[in-house]
């Protein structure tokens, strides 16, 4: 299956340069490209992409507000958006996830790495590497004064519905474990972790994995401590 590839920058040079490394791969293909936000949302549906490579900042409507277009559209729900970002975590990204993006990459990524983290949020998988995780958890950990204000009741209230071993998995992937490091860990196959995940992400109303780690840490499930 090739996967289809829509480029969102309010840059030329770098949508012209996405577009080369994705169109050289056999296995993905650029569908499009856009130059703001209500732009992206619109062509996401129109040349039906299987992933969003989203600028968080471009004039107009951002990358936040489109990502939120996207995910609230039931028709684009296999629609997967990969934040690109000049940091690798800040504020505008932790919104984006709660938006319901599937992860973030940072502009200086190598061209290895962007293809990868198209082909695994593809994949359904969540594009947050330890690093990565480790800075939300930081930012959870600073909000968390103010984190109340922000958080879904109905959320929370879902999360009794989870069984056990659902929690147990939930608290693994909000570590950022792997479905196999998960699998070890627990003693249990992968496709055992993999069946639970699903579970939880249709009771939470998760869209992905990214979105779970940020459930879990906004509901209280998980609370990290500080290093």
């Amino acid at each position: 299956m090739t996967i289809r590839v829509l480029l969102a920058d309010d840059q030329a040079l770098l949508r012209s340069a996405f577009r080369v490394l994705v169109d050289s791969e056999p296995d993905m293909e650029v569908v499009g490209e856009a130059s703001d936000g209500a732009q992206a949302a619109r062509m996401a549906a129109e040349q039906r992409a299987d992933v969003v490579l989203m600028d968080i900042r471009m004039p107009g409507t951002d990358g936040l507000a489109a990502t939120r277009m996207i995910s609230a559209d039931p028709s684009l729900a296999h629609v997967r958006v990969v934040i690109l970002t000049t940091f690798e975590v800040d504020d505008y990204v932790v919104q984006s996830l709660r938006a319901g993006a599937s992860g973030f990459l940072g502009k200086g990524s190598e061209p290895e790495e962007l293809l990868s983290a198209i082909r695994v949020a593809a994949g359904g998988e969540a594009l947050l590497s330890p690093a990565a995780t480790k800075g939300l958890i930081a930012r959870f950990l600073a909000q968390e004064g103010t984190a109340g204000e922000e958080r879904d009741p109905a959320r929370a209230e879902r999360l009794e519905t989870l069984t056990v071993r659902e929690r147990e998995v939930l608290v693994q992937v909000a570590g950022g474990l792997s479905n196999d490091e998960i699998a070890e860990r627990l003693e249990v196959s992968p496709l055992t972790v993999k069946t639970h995940v699903n579970r939880a992400m249709a009771k939470l109303g998760a869209r992905d994995r990214a979105q779970l780690v940020v459930i879990a840490y906004e509901s209280g499930l998980v609370r990290p401590r500080v290093e």
